[in-house]
C-alpha cells in the first residue's frame, strides 16, 4: 500500500512528545471513551458479532481488537488511524488490515451509509467476515515474525539499559524481519480489502434501499432496537418483500410527488394558458424577466394590471376529508406474474402502500382491505393519529387470501367503516380505491343500498382494474360502482395511477 504509513487518506492520530518514547497501542483506530463503550454496547446486543470474535479468537490473538478497529472505521464520521510506530509491535499485523480497509476505494461509498449509525456499521464488520478471516490467515507468518518481534523488544526491555547491546540487536532484527514478512503479504490484504470495502457497501445500499422502500427513514431506525432492526433487516430482505422493494419505492416517491396536488382547492389539471396574477401559476418565460434588471419593470407592470402569462388550469373536485380505503383483491388471478416478473398483486399492494402514505400526509385514516371471496375478507387499520408501525404494514403486504373474487363483501365493509366514521364523527367524503384484476356481479338490492350510502356519506369510488380491460368497459360492473376507473396493462409503469393520486 502506498502513501503514508496509516494508509492513503487517512490522517494519524496524535504523536507523542518530541523524544519521548511512543506509547505503544492494542487499537490501530483513535477512539475515545464514548467510541469504546458504543462498541461494546453493540457487542452485547449483536450476537452475531459475539460469535464471530469467539471464532477469530480461537485462531488470532489479536482478533477482538481488529474487529473493534474495523468497526470504529465504519462508525466514526472521520476515521483515525494512529502512526504504526505508536503501536504494539503484536498488533502491527491489525494497523495493516484496517489501513488496507479504509484505503479501499469502496471504503467511502460503505462509510456514507456507516457513519453515526452503529448498527450499519456492525453490519460491515459482519459483510466483511470471510475477508477478515482470508486476510487474518494470509497474514499468519506476518503475525508470528511480530509476535516474536514483541517477545525480543520485551527482553530488551527487562534486560535493562545497562544491559550487553545483543538484546537490543535481536528485537531489531526480529522487528526487521516482522517488516519484510508484512510487506510481502501487504498486496493480498490490499486486494482483498478492496473486495471486502466493495461488498459490504453493495450491503449497505441495498439494506438502506429497503428501509428506504418500505418508508423507514435513519430516525426510524435509530430508535428501533438492534436485534429487531437485524430481524426487520432480513424479512425484507428476503422472499417477496425484496422483489417489491423496487416497485414500491417508486409508488411512493411517484406519490409524493403527486401530493402537492392532493390539497383543498386544487389548481386541477392543466388545459392551456391565460392571463393574470396568480404568481403560483406564472410561466417560465414571464419569470425570466425577473432575472434580467432590464425587463424587471415590465414584470411589475404586468403583474400590477394582472397581465402575466399563467398555466390555466381545469378545477379538479376537492381531495376527501373522510378515511381512504383501499380494498385490494387477493384472489387467485392476482398472484400471476406480469411484466418483469411483476405479479398483479405486488402492483396493487404498491399503490395501497402508497395511498397509505398519501394519507397519512393529509392527516386522514386509512384502511386497507384484503379479500377474494365473500367469506375471505381481512382489514387492516392505520388511525391518522398512530404511527404506521412497521409490523403491521409488512402483515398486510405479505397477507395473501386466494380464493375467488367478489366485490360486495369488501365494499360493504368500507361503507360500513365510512357511516361509523359519519356517526362518531360527523365526517363525510371519504375515498375508496378498488384495485382488481377480475369482474363479477353485484345484487340490485346490494347496489341501491349502496347508491343511498354514497349520497348520504358523499363517498367516492375510484377503480383500478390491472390486466382487465373489459372490466373497464362502459356498463362493466366497475364502471358503474366507480366515478373514476382506470385500466392497468403495464405493471412496471407505476405513473399509470398517477392522477389518482393528483385527487385523493
Amino acid at each position: 500500500m502506498s502513501g503514508t504509513p496509516n494508509g492513503p487518506g487517512v490522517p494519524p492520530g496524535p504523536a507523542g512528545p518530541p523524544g519521548a518514547a511512543p506509547e505503544r497501542h492494542t487499537a490501530a483506530v483513535v477512539a475515545d471513551r464514548f467510541d469504546r463503550i458504543t462498541w461494546r454496547d453493540t457487542c452485547e446486543q449483536s450476537a452475531a458479532l459475539r460469535a464471530l470474535a469467539a471464532e477469530l479468537g480461537a485462531r488470532h490473538a489479536g482478533a477482538a481488537d481488529l474487529m473493534a478497529d474495523v468497526f470504529l472505521a465504519a462508525y466514526q464520521t472521520r476515521p483515525r488511524l494512529r502512526d504504526r510506530r505508536e503501536m504494539a509491535p503484536a498488533r502491527l499485523v491489525n494497523h495493516r488490515i484496517v489501513g488496507s480497509l479504509v484505503a479501499a476505494p469502496h471504503f467511502a461509498d460503505l462509510h456514507r451509509e456507516t457513519a453515526g449509525d452503529p448498527y450499519a456499521a456492525a453490519m460491515a464488520v459482519l459483510a466483511q467476515a470471510a475477508a477478515l478471516r482470508g486476510m487474518l490467515e494470509r497474514s499468519r507468518a506476518a503475525q508470528e515474525q511480530a509476535d516474536r518481534a514483541a517477545a525480543a523488544e520485551r527482553a530488551a526491555e527487562a534486560a535493562g539499559p545497562t544491559a550487553d547491546a545483543p538484546a537490543d540487536r535481536v528485537a531489531r532484527q526480529a522487528a526487521e524481519a516482522a517488516g519484510r514478512a508484512l510487506a510481502a503479504a501487504a498486496p493480498g490484504l490490499d486486494a482483498a480489502a478492496r473486495n471486502a470495502a466493495g461488498r459490504a457497501a453493495r450491503a449497505a445500499r441495498h439494506e438502506a434501499a429497503l428501509m428506504r422502500a418500505w418508508g423507514l427513514g435513519p430516525g426510524d431506525l435509530e430508535r428501533m432496537p438492534f436485534d429487531r432492526r437485524a430481524r426487520l433487516a432480513e424479512r425484507l430482505g428476503t422472499g417477496r418483500f425484496a422483489r417489491w422493494a423496487e416497485l414500491i419505492g417508486r409508488f411512493r416517491q411517484m406519490a409524493a410527488g403527486e401530493h402537492a396536488r392532493a390539497v383543498e382547492s386544487t389548481a386541477g389539471e392543466l388545459v392551456g394558458v391565460t392571463l393574470g396574477d396568480d404568481l403560483s401559476r406564472v410561466i417560465p418565460s414571464e419569470l425570466a424577466h425577473l432575472g434580467l434588471p432590464a425587463t424587471r419593470a415590465v414584470f411589475a407592470a404586468r403583474y400590477a394590471a394582472g397581465e402575466l402569462m399563467l398555466y390555466d388550469t381545469r378545477a379538479e373536485r376537492p381531495a376527501g376529508r373522510g378515511a381512504v380505503i383501499a380494498c385490494v383483491d387477493t384472489s387467485h388471478s392476482m398472484y400471476a406474474a406480469g411484466p418483469g416478473g411483476v405479479t398483479r398483486e405486488a402492483w396493487a399492494k404498491a399503490c395501497a402502500l402508497a395511498l397509505l402514505d398519501q394519507a397519512r400526509r393529509a392527516g386522514r385514516d386509512f384502511v386497507g382491505i384484503l379479500f377474494s371471496s365473500a367469506d375471505r375478507t381481512r382489514i387492516f387499520r392505520f388511525p391518522a393519529g398512530a404511527p404506521a408501525g412497521i409490523d403491521q404494514v409488512l402483515d398486510f403486504a405479505e397477507t395473501f387470501l386466494g380464493g375467488g373474487t367478489s366485490y360486495q363483501t369488501p365494499l360493504t365493509a368500507a361503507r360500513d367503516l365510512l357511516a361509523d366514521e359519519f356517526d362518531a364523527a360527523a365526517r363525510t367524503r371519504g375515498d375508496i380505491v378498488m384495485i382488481t384484476d377480475d369482474e363479477c356481479d353485484v345484487t340490485q338490492e346490494w347496489l341501491r343500498d349502496w347508491r343511498e350510502a354514497e349520497r348520504r356519506l358523499a363517498f367516492r369510488v375510484f377503480g383500478v382494474s390491472i390486466g382487465a380491460p373489459g372490466a373497464v368497459a362502459a356498463g362493466s360492473v366497475l364502471d358503474v360502482l366507480c366515478d373514476n376507473v382506470r385500466s392497468i396493462e403495464d405493471l412496471t409503469d407505476v405513473h399509470a395511477a398517477a392522477d389518482l393520486f393528483r385527487v385523493i
